[in-house]
C-alpha cells in the first residue's frame, strides 16, 4: 500500500473463514462520570469512568453477521485442458494456447459488523457497507438470541442502513439532541472488532464536520477512538450515554486502527432512517452545480475578506441552478438564508432540501452580491455522473455497454464492437463479465449501441448468441433472453 493513501477501509466487515418509533431519553441516574486517582506528587487527577454507561447502554448494541453468495468467472478451455481457476498459476499459460469459455462459479462469503437498536419493536441502525448485498442477515443480541433481519432500506451516499428484526420489548439507545458533540468531549464506542463482541473503546472527539474523499453528504465526527474491522455500524456514545454517531470509517495506511476514526452524526442518520422506514428510499434536493473550495488566493481574487463560500465551476444545463440564473464564477455565500461557510457545507444543505422547494441563493458576482430564487430539483442516485461515454443498459440481457475508443480498438486489434462495463442477470450467469468486448449478435457485427439494442429487440427466441472477445480470444456465448 502506498503511503498517504486514504483507505476507504470503511471498517470493512471482517471476513471470517469459518425507524422508527420515538426513542426515549435516558433519565436513569448514572454513576459519577469521573473517578479520582492520586499521582506520585499527590495531585488529584480526574479520569473518566464508563462503567455505568456500558452497563446501561451495552445491551442495545448488536452483532450483525451476513452471508452472501458471490458469482465469479472461471475459464473452461476447449479440448482436453482441465477447468482452471483464474488464481491458478497455470491459468495464464493455458489461456494463450486455447480459447476459453467463460463460466460462473458460486461461493459464499461471510462478514461481521455492528449495529444498535433504536426502537423496542426491533428497528436497528447500521452501515450500508456492513450488509452490502447480503442474502441473509443475522442479528445476535446480548442475551444470545440470534434473529434473522430484514432490510427496510439502505442509503449508499450516507452509508446508513435500517434493519428490522421480529422482536418486542428490546432495549434501546437514547439519542443525543442536535449538535451536542463538542471537540474535546470524551466518547465511547461499543462494537465487535474482528468478531470480539461488545468490545468497548474510548477517546475524544478530535474534530467536527470533516469532509472525506467520496463522502460529499456526510459531515463526519472525527475521533481518536480505537476502531477496527467489525466496529462498523456500532454506536458512538457521549458521556451521558446518548448516541451521537454511527462508527463508519477509519483513516489507515495498514487497514487497522492508526488513531483516526470517523462517525456519521446521529441527526443525519436518523433523518435518513426515518425516510427509509416510511418509503424505503431517500429524497434529496439537487441544485445542479459543480463547486470548488475558496482558497485564500481565490478569496483575494474575488474580493472576499476571508475564504468562505463555494465557487461555482460549472452549471448543469437545464438544472435548478441554470433556471435560477447561476453562472460559473459565482461564489455562493448563502443558501436558503444560511451562510455557506465552505464548499463542503453546501451539498449537505442542498441534499436536505425537499425537492420542489423555493430557496434564495445569495452569490457574489463580479464584486456585487445578488440574490437568486431557485426551485430545487431532485437528486436521483442513478443520475450520479460517471466518467466516459453514456452507458445504456440492455434490460433483456443485463448488460451495460459503451463504445470503444480508438485506443481500445487498436489494443484489441478490432475496428468494431462494444465494451462491457457491467454484466448482471442472464449475461452474468452466462459468463460474460466487465471488460469483455461484444463483437456480434448472432451473425450481425455490432457497430453501435443503438444498433446493438435494435438487434436484441428484433431477436425472437429464448436465447441469443453473442460473439465475445476476451484476452484476444473470441467465442460465442449463449445468453437466455430475459422477459417481462
Amino acid at each position: 500500500m502506498q503511503n498517504k493513501s486514504f483507505m476507504a477501509a470503511f471498517l470493512l466487515p471482517f471476513l471470517l473463514p469459518l425507524v422508527l418509533t420515538a426513542c426515549g431519553q435516558s433519565d436513569a441516574k448514572m454513576a459519577p462520570a469521573f473517578g479520582r486517582m492520586t499521582s506520585d506528587s499527590g495531585v488529584n487527577i480526574r479520569l473518566p469512568n464508563f462503567t455505568a454507561l456500558v452497563k446501561k447502554e451495552g445491551p442495545a448494541v448488536v452483532n450483525i453477521s451476513t452471508t452472501q453468495t458471490v458469482k465469479r468467472q472461471v475459464m473452461t478451455p476447449f479440448g482436453q485442458i482441465p477447468r482452471l481457476d483464474p488464481d491458478d498459476p497455470l491459468f495464464d499459460f493455458f489461456r494463450h494456447f486455447a480459447p476459453q469459455r467463460p463460466g460462473p462459479q458460486e461461493y459464499q462469503t461471510q462478514s461481521l459488523g455492528s449495529g444498535f437498536i433504536i426502537s423496542e419493536d426491533g428497528y436497528i441502525l447500521t452501515n450500508t457497507h456492513v450488509i452490502g448485498n447480503a442474502d441473509e442477515i443475522t442479528v445476535k443480541l446480548i442475551d444470545g438470541r440470534e434473529l434473522k433481519a430484514k432490510v427496510i432500506g439502505q442509503d449508499r451516499l450516507t452509508d446508513v442502513a435500517l434493519l428490522k428484526i421480529d422482536a418486542e420489548g428490546l432495549p434501546i439507545v437514547p439519542m443525543a439532541k442536535a449538535d451536542m458533540a463538542h471537540v474535546g468531549d470524551w466518547v465511547v464506542a461499543i462494537g465487535s472488532p474482528f468478531g470480539f463482541e461488545n468490545t468497548v473503546t474510548a477517546g475524544i472527539i478530535s474534530a467536527k464536520r470533516r469532509s472525506l474523499p467520496g463522502d460529499t453528504y456526510v459531515p463526519f465526527l472525527q475521533t481518536d477512538v480505537a476502531l477496527n474491522p467489525g466496529n462498523s455500524g456500532g454506536p458512538l456514545f457521549n458521556m451521558q450515554g446518548q448516541v451521537i454517531g454511527i462508527n463508519s470509517q477509519i483513516y489507515s495506511q495498514t487497514g487497522g486502527y492508526m488513531g483516526l476514526s470517523f462517525a456519521i452524526p446521529i441527526q443525519l442518520a436518523m433523518d435518513i432512517a426515518e425516510q427509509l422506514r416510511e418509503t424505503g428510499t431517500v429524497s434529496r434536493g439537487k441544485l445542479g452545480v459543480q463547486i470548488q473550495e475558496i482558497t485564500a488566493d481565490l478569496a483575494e481574487s474575488f474580493g472576499l475578506k476571508e475564504p468562505t463560500g463555494a465557487l461555482v465551476a460549472s452549471v448543469e444545463k437545464g438544472s435548478a441552478a441554470a433556471k435560477a440564473g447561476l453562472k460559473a464564477g459565482d461564489v455562493i455565500l448563502s443558501y436558503d438564508g444560511k451562510k455557506v461557510a465552505s464548499m463542503s457545507a453546501l451539498p449537505l444543505m442542498v441534499a436536505r432540501t425537499q425537492p420542489g422547494s423555493n430557496v434564495e441563493v445569495t452569490v457574489l458576482r463580479q464584486g456585487e452580491k445578488k440574490t437568486l430564487d431557485a426551485v430545487v430539483g431532485e437528486y436521483a442516485a442513478q443520475q450520479v455522473a460517471q466518467g466516459g461515454a453514456a452507458k445504456p443498459s440492455s434490460g433483456a440481457l443485463g448488460l451495460v455497454v459503451s463504445p470503444l475508443s480508438s485506443v481500445q480498438q487498436q489494443q484489441a486489434g478490432i475496428d468494431h464492437g462494444l465494451l462491457v462495463r457491467q454484466a448482471q442477470g442472464p449475461a452474468a450467469d452466462a459468463g460474460i463479465q466487465g471488460g469483455d468486448i461484444v463483437l456480434a449478435v448472432n451473425n450481425d457485427q455490432v457497430e453501435s449501441i443503438q444498433q446493438f439494442k435494435k438487434l436484441i429487440e428484433q431477436h425472437h427466441g429464448d436465447t441469443i448468441a453473442l460473439l465475445v472477445q476476451r484476452n484476444g480470444n473470441a467465442l460465442y456465448v449463449s445468453v437466455p433472453m430475459q422477459t417481462g
